[in-house]
């Protein structure tokens, strides 16, 4: 078995258990923060997916048809 393989799957398992916690944690009115310090490298961030160039005029060209079809609704309902 490849050992950093292994290894990698128990970290990302660890962040998942990590962000159950903290996520549990949290709707606990009675639980306290932990302080912060140890090892960090077991509280990594989640990627942020990125738009392209592309991918945002996409969306901007969906959005501006959603918005003229309702005020193409809102206009009619008026009338």
């Amino acid at each position: 078995m490849n050992t950093a393989r292994i290894i990698q799957e128990i970290n990302g398992e660890i962040a998942r258990l990590v962000s159950a916690r903290d996520i549990l944690a949290k709707t606990d009115s009675t639980a306290r923060p932990r302080p912060s310090g140890g090892n960090h490298s077991m509280h990594r961030t989640a990627k942020r997916g990125r738009l392209t160039a592309a991918g945002r005029k996409r969306l901007s060209e969906l959005m501006k048809k959603r918005w003229a079809e309702r005020r193409k609704k809102a206009s009619a309902k008026t009338k």
